[in-house]
């Protein structure tokens, strides 16, 4: 039986969820398919290793998620989502004990920088209290138009553009280069690629304007309360639904795909042109992560009293340690020892484990598709800044490159970043050359919603909604209502 709909997105990740919501708030009929038992994609909270302990199997802090304008317009607290904010957004430790901070005081952080401390202060206190415009400046596509505040944003850019290893130039110690690369490490590249200077400092704003925070409950809190919302406004969503071709679905008048390319061309078959999905199915993907969720008896043993109070601690303590680490994961080879990222969030949210015990979970750039077992060398990075941390574990939930790939189609060869983040591909992507509308395709009925569109990786639901706002201008003629809370540019029609 033929149905009536206009629109259809197929994955239920953030993005798609977001695209979704945009598309049912201008009054459209809107369905959404995912292959997966429940929505969420990367966003999700499941017992991964005992009852009781609920881990966040990919993405789990989220500054960009709480910082995000268009989550933070679509006012998700009325659907059950409220953050935890930490004590502390991040702590980098050292193995003397010693911590540079990032707090959501720009002056207690610059604090924890020693000689270092005013140089900090030059370089956040130009932007103190500007993340609503900076975020919406630059969480868009680059060609999208005249931005809010264009000689405010060339500032920013000035920076931004920088590699890391280059913007750390400007300071004399260890602490202050360790945090600094230690952000920057948040993406898939090496820290002599440019724009990595603006992602260490676009999360150091972040963490100063809106916090590090955890979602409570867990990840899986986002995507429900945006699905929440979708079906408040008339949109359905159908879980256990694999798409494997549009031919498959519904007759709908736009398509938004929020998976990775080559899914996308295999899904939209001839309905684009040989040349374009050639483009997507050489898409590049990037390195992949190696995660482990613990279980533990008790908090985390770190050295470092700073480590104690923070919700995210980065282990890596130079610049030259972290740099090699990602270098090697770019080269092809195993990281080591590894930069990890590590997060501890029933220390803020009890609820997330049994009475007394914890969940805490790390994870290290590796490979794209790498099959070596990373433990030992994980397990010894944490034990340099928190002896008998192996006497804590319960159990521990490993999760492979090829985990990650099987888990979630779009994590390709186990790149949760949805593409290669390295030299100007978090820009020009998902095709190699700089295009005003990078979610439409030839096809005016078919749009990509992904993180491999811009701004990229995150949970933060901008591609999904820039797609959206592209398809309504193209195909429905009409606005996005967020549209002018936004003060977006025309989407280009």
């Amino acid at each position: 039986m033929a149905e009536d709909l206009d629109a259809i997105v197929v994955g239920a990740g953030p993005n798609g969820l977001t695209a979704a919501v945009t598309l049912a708030q201008a009054g459209l009929r809107v369905r959404v398919y995912e292959g997966a038992a429940t929505v969420g994609g990367g966003a999700r909270t499941e017992q991964l290793t005992l009852p009781g302990f609920r881990h966040d199997p990919c993405s789990a802090v989220h500054p960009l998620g709480a910082g995000s304008p268009v989550l933070r317009a679509l006012q998700l607290e009325r659907y059950g989502l409220s953050w935890v904010q930490p004590a502390l957004p991040l702590a980098h430790p050292f193995p003397d004990g010693s911590a540079a901070i990032l707090a959501r005081s720009m002056d207690d952080t610059a604090a924890s920088l020693g000689a270092d401390r005013g140089r900090y202060l030059r370089l956040v206190e130009p932007f103190r209290g500007r993340w609503d415009w900076l975020a919406a400046d630059v969480l868009r596509p680059p060609l999208a138009g005249l931005p809010r505040r264009p000689v405010a944003l060339a500032g920013f850019g000035l920076l931004a553009a920088q590699p890391a290893a280059v913007l750390t130039r400007a300071f004399a110690g260890d602490h202050a280069r360790g945090l600094i690369a230690g952000m920057a490490g948040h993406v898939p590249a090496p820290l002599t690629s440019p724009l990595t200077g603006g992602i260490a400092l676009m999360f150091a704003l972040a963490g100063h304007e809106v916090g590090w925070p955890f979602p409570r409950g867990g990840t899986q809190a986002i995507s429900d309360a945006l699905a929440a919302m979708l079906v408040s406004l008339g949109g359905q969503v159908q879980t256990g639904r694999q798409v494997r071709s549009l031919d498959e679905l519904p007759k709908a008048r736009a398509y938004l795909l929020d998976t990775a390319p080559g899914q996308a061309a295999a899904i939209a078959g001839s309905r684009l042109p040989s040349w374009f999905s050639g483009l997507f199915r050489r898409y590049r993907h990037g390195p992949a992560v190696f995660k482990i969720d613990y279980a533990l008896s008790g908090p985390v043993p770190w050295s470092a009293p700073a480590a104690r109070r923070a919700g995210t601690v980065h282990l890596g303590p130079s610049m030259a340690e972290i740099g090699a680490a990602l270098a090697a994961a770019q080269r092809g080879t195993a990281p080591d020892p590894p930069f990890l990222i590590t997060s501890q969030p029933s220390l803020f949210e009890p609820d997330r484990a049994p009475a007394g015990s914890h969940v805490f979970w790390a994870y290290a750039q590796v490979p794209h598709g790498w099959r070596g077992d990373l433990t030992t060398a994980v397990e010894d990075q944490i034990e340099r800044f928190a002896p008998g941390f192996r006497d804590l574990v319960l159990a521990r939930a490993v999760t492979t490159p090829a985990d990650l790939a099987a888990r979630n189609p779009n994590n390709v060869g186990g790149d949760i970043a949805n593409g290669r983040c390295d030299r100007m591909r978090l820009l020009l992507r998902p095709v190699p050359v700089p295009v005003p509308v990078p979610y439409a395709t030839p096809n005016p009925a078919i749009y990509l919603c992904s993180a491999a569109t811009p701004p990229g990786p995150g949970v933060h639901g901008m591609c999904g909604y820039h797609a959206a706002r592209a398809a309504l201008c193209r195909v429905f003629r009409a606005r996005s209502p967020l549209a002018q809370t936004l003060a977006d540019p025309p989407a280009g029609g």
